[in-house]
């Protein structure tokens, strides 16, 4: 079993000294990850980015124009109100960086360290002290393996922000994921009535002033 000295100079030791080489003793060392824009971006961010812009093009650039007034102001409001506040949250929570405050403290993210790895590390946190980032952590913190730091009131590492979700952004976090959740529902509403309307009265669908430049343009011709 690992033997971690909190109280020795080589805090970084995860196996027996007579182990061998070093390249026994530890994981290839890397950076750590700052926030969600530290490269490499992860493939579920993107996606996510691409469907926000899908869905804000779609959404105020077809449906909610057909919708008549006073249902398209409101859309605009509504829709809108929740598709900024996810924009500006999602951010927030990509760029704040969730580390414990003794590692940010040090800020020494250019310097690369050991990585976590679970087949050679049973933990690396021992008394409120990691052994890979070297300082002292508060009782709920914990050591990611993929942003390879101490973080705050973990909760989860995201993929979709490509950071973890500690106490400082978890807020931010759950504003991102709610305002989602009421901008795709209010969205649907809208395409279903633009659906249902569209086979039940059409002409309300038309009620747009583009529309009724076209009608009047093919009614003098």
């Amino acid at each position: 079993m690992t033997n971690l000295n909190c109280f020795g100079r080589h805090r970084r030791r995860t196996a027996p000294q007579n182990s061998g080489s070093r390249n026994e003793l530890f994981s290839p060392p890397l950076h750590s990850r700052i926030n969600g824009w530290s490269l490499p971006l992860h493939g579920f961010q993107l996606v996510a980015w691409l469907i926000y812009c899908f869905m804000a093009i779609v959404g105020f650039g077809v449906y909610v124009p057909l919708l008549p007034a006073p249902w398209s102001f409101a859309a605009y409001a509504l829709i809108g109100t929740a598709f900024v506040l996810h924009l500006v949250t999602h951010v927030v929570a990509v760029t704040i960086d969730p580390a414990d405050v003794s590692v940010r403290r040090r800020k020494d993210y250019s310097s690369p360290m050991p990585v976590f790895d679970n087949s050679k590390h049973q933990h690396v946190i021992h008394n409120l002290h990691c052994t890979l980032c070297e300082v002292d952590v508060e009782p709920k913190a914990k050591h990611c393996s993929t942003c390879n730091k101490c973080i705050a009131d973990f909760d989860h590492h995201c993929k979709w922000l490509n950071n973890c979700v500690g106490g400082r952004n978890y807020w931010f976090f759950f504003i991102t994921i709610s305002s989602a959740v009421i901008g795709m529902i209010l969205l649907i509403l809208v395409v279903l009535f633009v659906f249902i309307e569209h086979y039940v009265n059409p002409a309300v669908l038309r009620t747009a002033p583009q529309f009724q430049s076209k009608t009047v343009c093919v009614s003098k011709s």
